[in-house]
């Protein structure tokens, strides 16, 4: 399937709030219609103010190349070093193990050899979780007990990496708040970990976001960036959401790239962002009265 067809599928009920009863083209529409797909106040009536004076046959495309902008680049994981170290970061529930599963599955798929750190210490079942991905990925898992020190788990799965020639190193982290200041402490010492046995920082910082979450995933990538060397975000249950808007709004307000996009529980609903489809699935569509 191609990819916009997988985004116009995933982006229903975005393109539902999008398109409102009154579609007369007016700056007040067009504001309307943004902040019922989230993407937040100040892009929503930045961009209602640029298309709402243009005539009607030009908003369309107008808007277009403004959601384009706000999209920006895509961000392609970066695998090129051996092992290439990508550690996995968000808070509780976001679906970050779900997608270092998925991402291992991919990897795997492709004949790369893949280790898996289950440095979530703090959630029971996530060990246990990360394994049936492990299992499924033909990957290798390195785990400790519970409540044993994220950190020592991070730097077992990167010896393990380098003893086993190991293509990919995946570190799953303990969801935590962005608020709590000691959780947010210890990820930063996995990070801090890594970088020192690594010589370099880890290779990618992915910061998974709850795209039902809307704006609030927003303050959320805004915290973690200040703390952590994020390289791309991923924004998962994209198909259980109307705020569809919130991916572009996260991108823009923390100046990193969208790498993936969740549309689903199987393996191949994790899909590469493209910018361009992404905003035509966005508003297959969409007319103006």
């Amino acid at each position: 399937m191609a990819t916009w067809e997988r985004f116009k599928g995933a982006l229903v009920r975005t393109r539902q709030a999008l398109a409102l009863s009154r579609r007369d083209g007016t700056v007040t529409y067009w504001e309307d219609a943004l902040l019922s797909a989230d993407l937040g106040f100040e892009q929503a009536s930045t961009i209602a103010a640029r298309v709402g004076r243009l005539s009607a046959t030009a908003q369309l495309a107008a808007l277009r190349h403004e959601l384009v902008q706000l999209a920006g680049a895509g961000h392609a994981i970066d695998l090129t070093a051996r092992p290439a170290v990508v550690v996995m970061v968000g808070v509780n529930g976001s679906g970050k193990t779900s997608t270092a599963g998925k991402l291992a599955c991919r990897w795997g798929g492709e004949g790369r050899r893949v280790v898996m750190a289950a440095a979530d210490t703090f959630r029971a079942a996530a060990s246990d979780q990360l394994n049936v991905w492990a299992q499924a990925a033909g990957a290798e898992l390195v785990a400790q007990k519970s409540g044993a020190d994220p950190g020592a788990v991070a730097f077992d799965g990167l010896q393990r990496a380098r003893a086993r020639g190991a293509d990919v190193l995946v570190v799953d982290t303990a969801g935590r708040l962005h608020t709590r200041q000691p959780l947010m402490d210890e990820l930063e010492k996995v990070v801090r970990v890594l970088t020192r046995e690594l010589g370099r920082a880890p290779d990618e910082v992915l910061l998974v976001l709850d795209g039902t979450m809307g704006q609030n995933a927003v303050a959320q990538a805004q915290e973690f960036c200040l703390r952590l060397p994020v390289t791309g975000l991923v924004v998962t249950k994209l198909d259980a959401s109307a705020r569809g808007g919130a991916v572009l709004a996260a991108r823009h307000a923390v100046g990193r790239p969208v790498s993936l996009v969740g549309c689903g529980e199987q393996i191949e609903d994790l899909i590469d962002f493209v910018p361009d489809a992404y905003v035509d699935a966005l508003l297959a569509g969409l007319t103006i009265a």
